[in-house]
């Protein structure tokens, strides 16, 4: 084992503080990684302050982060992917059992034995797992990803997250040429949504209810804006979507959007509403409507979606704080203060 930097929280209403951490020694498969910089997921928000204490409660102390980009300073014996000073990621998953139905698929996201990058039993060190706030980490080689030379690596962390969160149900559902796609919400989740769904080529409507948003949401590449309260506005696109992407996570009208589908349509949820939000039946079966979820991606499709934006030079737009700003920057998140995701460039660490 040796330690390194990070920061923590010590308990839900306790602020980020510097301390150190315990990290395993390389295995054979594993591969040693000096973080560069971790994105701000509002994922690491909830778990820092146990806001999913019913689903997911919070081992304290906790060392969020799981959108990390960072260079490779040594692999195990059998590592074949990797060498020193690769630039690489990693992203919510760093282990699962590979064998099971789910990972032989390629949905390792899915697997009863996954293991998340931070907050999850750690069945090498025992405790739990610590995440991308820190300087350094040590994961197997095949959640491992290869980050494309081209991106900034600033703006490539949250792909490791909020990309992959928004390309993998696109990819599920068919978007591209011909498709007509709404994005609900122009937040961290949405505005990579939009980039997606454009570079994808689908035609692509943002759904917001601010009007100032407009111009930011043609800029990142859609073709049309609809104030989604105003039901005239609404009305005009009923029954005309082949893929809606709803990524608010605040309470709001489903009904409203499933109107809008076409024929076979599906509405997609990556937000995560703490309440449960109604859905009427009537609005599925007419049409042959769908309603579903989705959650990531497996390795091998974020290594696709990593790709995809090298080759359409896609990042998300990023603010980056040094980690001393760790505890404003999450009061900021509260108040959608950001646009549209905070990156922590990790080399404030060194200054701790």
């Amino acid at each position: 084992m040796y330690k390194a930097k990070a920061y923590s929280v010590t308990s839900a209403t306790s602020p980020f503080a510097s301390t150190t951490i315990q990290r395993r020694e390389p295995t054979d498969q594993d591969v040693q990684i000096e973080i560069l910089y971790c994105g701000i997921c509002h994922s690491d928000l909830h778990q820092a302050r146990n806001e999913w204490s019913g689903v997911m409660p919070t081992v304290y102390p906790c060392v969020p982060g799981h959108e990390i980009v960072g260079k490779v300073t040594k692999i195990g014996s059998a590592v074949t992917k990797f060498k020193a000073g690769d630039l690489v990621g990693v992203g919510c998953l760093v282990d699962s059992d590979g064998t099971c139905p789910e990972c032989k698929a390629g949905l390792e996201q899915f697997c009863p034995n996954m293991e998340f990058t931070y907050n999850f039993p750690d069945k090498h060190l025992g405790g739990v797992t610590y995440g991308g706030y820190s300087e350094s980490i040590v994961v197997n080689e095949r959640f491992v990803l290869r980050i494309p030379a081209n991106l900034d690596p600033a703006g490539a962390a949250p792909l490791l997250c909020a990309g992959i969160t928004t390309y993998s149900p696109m990819r599920h559902w068919g978007v591209g040429k011909g498709k007509k796609v709404g994005v609900v919400g122009l937040g961290g989740l949405g505005h990579m949504g939009v980039k997606f769904a454009h570079a994808l080529g689908a035609h692509t409507v943002v759904f917001t209810t601010s009007p100032s948003k407009k111009d930011d949401a043609l800029r990142l590449g859609a073709d049309e804006v609809v104030l989604s309260r105003d039901a005239n506005e609404m009305a005009k696109h009923a029954g005309s979507f082949d893929f809606i992407l709803d990524a608010v996570a605040a309470e709001h009208d489903l009904n409203a959007y499933i109107n809008l589908l076409a024929r076979d349509g599906n509405l997609t949820m990556v937000g995560a509403p703490e309440t449960p939000l109604p859905v009427a039946v009537f609005g599925l079966l007419f049409r042959r409507r769908s309603f579903s979820g989705s959650l990531i991606g497996g390795i091998a499709e974020t290594q696709e979606m990593l790709d995809f934006c090298g080759e359409h030079n896609i990042t998300s737009d990023v603010e980056v704080i040094p980690i001393q700003k760790l505890n404003e920057a999450y009061e900021r998140l509260v108040k959608s203060d950001v646009k549209y995701r905070f990156s922590i460039d990790m080399a404030s660490l060194k200054a701790e």
